[in-house]
């Protein structure tokens, strides 16, 4: 049974004094981890924060499988002195979940999770995403769309692509996305909502104390079991996931956002998109700066010595950006202006940033400057846009947050900032597990991990797991660590030999991955066992016809969750080719000191042998092993040919 919290954020925050704020530890929660790897012998070694004031007895850490759905027995079991753990029963190669249960002796239960690998394999093949795309303000973007496919597409996605119009309902939309599932239930596994596309209502839900209301539920998209109903009162549906999800599902959606009282003022909801979706392929292609740390904005403590929203940032911030690169906003009232969270995301630059108070559907009280019955320590979702808060991965906490289609919604308001601002969730009710993207996880499968949690994945307190309302704002298939892709690519057909040639990534790799597809839009084949290190490669003995060619650039990417071979976005280029096989051969044969040599017009990857005999009629002998023709002309010469009264020659192929 699931118990309600009937006081509001803004009631809970009045109750608790400053000063008892400021006393909690919130990070207690949360066990901080990081890990640091080696590959002779193989070893990942988990250190965690230490300090903790209230007394840790012990830490218990357990050990899976990414994939696996139980954490099994225990792999250790430390004193509360510990702050570290070397895990020697690893291989070079490999990536395993940790989690680490701390138990204090005054009662508190910390909980904290990595996923780490010693050089993780390279995942160059994502999957296939379902693009729905709003018609109606998009018609105008078609260059910004065309960019996103291509970007996705160099990204290992292979795409679905369907327009929608924002007065369709939900129903019709699940209906395409069904309909792609079913068709491909193996490979299909995310959805990209672009636009304003179709919300569907669901439940009655009062998660944060205010009122039982329906709340917009994406993971209706993502739920391919037909069991959720959506016909009648929207209170009538579920409340809670009627089943497991089976699709990533993320939401970019800038409808009813007109930026009320901003100055300068924000964009049209197209040009908000606009603005995005340039973003999106800045970060993708590492355009975008960002410090590798994060940013911790805590106005709401423990509450009741055991919700500790706050402790989500705390305990997925050290696997992604490292112990020690977390700064604390000050979150007091009169605390001096530069230190406020809003103050701190527009002077700065952060990877990562969670903050959480007393909300509204476009404010968030303890994260900013402005005054508001006896605090001045507001901020307003025209505050975060004003500021171009400077975080790309943002997480919240705060009444009303979990129903972002109101209008100025504070969440989605970190995606209509100008030049960082890509993703943003609600976490706290219930809690989110991010910790995949440190080891080149997207930010998609976050989502449908948290979507699904029922008690994997724990905090002492962890409310609505399961909930309708759980969503992602922000690009589903983003990752943690972009590579500078390849500037250019160029593609030359000769035959049937197409030529590649390609400039090299600004950053440190360990070489190139080929591809080749028959569409633009793939799928595309890896023609590299291994990544080269040259800019150029050779296709040889291609067939006719119309090809896209892809290189991918390939980094060992070292995290604070260990390292893994991480490729960049794909750059792209395209080639016909045209055989010749099939017209004749027409063989030359000239003097060559005492040999005879024979040329003939050839492909370029084509195989030929030289065949002969003796007299003009009886049978053919073979008289070469396979020659691979390298252009347009091929040559073979036989030594010694004086002593031989005639011999007749023939060229085959192959």
């Amino acid at each position: 049974m699931r118990v309600l919290k009937l006081l509001s954020a803004a009631a809970l925050l009045a109750l608790v004094p400053a000063a008892k704020l400021l006393a909690d530890a919130t990070y207690i929660y949360a066990v901080q981890i990081n890990a640091v790897v080696q590959t002779s012998p193989p070893k990942i070694t988990l250190n965690w924060v230490g300090g903790d004031p209230y007394g840790p007895m012990d830490f218990v850490i357990y050990r899976k499988a990414k994939a696996d759905t139980s954490w099994g027995s225990p792999i250790a079991s430390l004193s509360g002195t510990a702050t570290s753990f070397p895990d020697t029963a690893v291989s070079v190669g490999g990536a395993y979940e940790y989690q680490i249960i701390k138990h204090d002796s005054s009662g508190f239960v910390g909980y904290g999770y990595i996923f780490a690998g010693i050089q993780a394999p390279l995942i160059d093949n994502r999957g296939t995403l379902i693009l729905i795309i709003e018609t109606n303000a998009t018609a105008s973007l078609q260059a910004e769309l065309a960019q996103l496919q291509t970007d996705l597409v160099g990204d290992g996605w292979t795409l679905r692509v369907h327009g929608v119009s924002s007065s369709d309902t939900p129903d019709s939309v699940k209906a395409l996305i069904a309909s792609d599932y079913y068709s491909d239930p193996a490979n299909v596994n995310a959805v990209f909502l672009l636009g304003h596309v179709p919300v569907l209502q669901s439940g009655n839900l009062n998660y944060d104390g205010h009122e039982s209301r329906p709340m917009p539920a994406d993971a209706f998209y993502g739920d391919m079991n037909n069991d959720w109903p959506t016909g009648g009162d929207p209170t009538t549906r579920p409340w809670y996931l009627p089943s497991k999800v089976a699709l990533m599902v993320g939401r970019v959606d800038f409808f009813n956002m007109p930026g009320t009282g901003a100055s300068p003022a924000w964009p049209s909801e197209t040009g908000l998109l606009q603005r995005y979706l340039n973003k999106d392929h800045r970060w993708r292609t590492k355009q975008i700066a960002v410090s590798r740390r994060a940013l911790m904005g805590d106005s709401r403590g423990s509450i009741d010595g055991n919700l500790a929203v706050a402790a989500s940032g705390y305990r997925n911030f050290d696997p992604l950006v490292g112990a020690n690169n977390t700064v604390i906003a000050n979150v007091q009232a009169g605390s001096p202006i530069n230190q406020r969270w809003i103050s701190l995301l527009g002077s700065g630059s952060y990877l990562l940033a969670y903050g959480c108070g007393g909300g509204g559907p476009s404010q968030c009280g303890g994260l900013g400057t402005h005054s508001q019955a006896g605090t001045d320590t507001i901020c307003y979702s025209t505050d975060v846009v004003a500021q171009d808060a400077h975080a790309v991965f943002v997480m919240l906490f705060g009444s009303w947050f979990a129903e972002w289609d109101l209008q100025d919604d504070f969440m989605r308001a970190f995606l209509a900032t100008p030049t960082m601002g890509l993703v943003c969730v609600e976490s706290g009710e219930p809690h989110w597990f991010i910790h995949h993207i440190g080891l080149g996880e997207t930010i998609g499968y976050s989502t449908w991990l948290t979507m699904n949690n029922s008690t994997l994945y724990q905090n002492q307190e962890n409310d609505f797991t399961q909930a309708i309302y759980i969503a992602l704002m922000g690009d589903p298939t983003l990752r943690l660590d972009p590579v500078a892709p390849c500037p250019w690519l160029s593609a030359n057909a000769n035959g049937n030999t197409v030529n590649l040639s390609w400039g090299n990534s600004s950053d440190a790799v360990v070489g190139y991955h080929v591809y080749r597809a028959t569409s633009a839009n793939g799928p595309f084949t890896r023609l590299t066992s291994s990544p080269i290190a040259a800019g150029s490669y050779s296709d040889v003995a291609v067939p006719t016809g119309n090809y896209t060619y892809m290189v991918r650039a390939v980094a060992l990417q070292t995290t604070p969750s260990g390292s893994y071979y991480n490729p960049s976005q794909g750059a792209f280029a395209s080639a016909t080719v045209v055989t010749t096989t099939g017209s004749p051969i027409r063989i030359q044969a000239a003097r060559s000191g005492s040999g005879l040599k024979l040329t003939w017009n050839s492909v370029s990857g084509t195989v030929y042998h030289v065949q002969a005999r003796d007299s003009i009629t009886g049978s053919w002998a073979t008289w070469t092993g396979p020659i691979t023709a390298t252009n347009g002309t091929t040559f073979w010469t036989e030594p010694n040919i004086g002593f031989v009264a005639q011999r007749y020659y023939r060229v085959v192929s192959p």
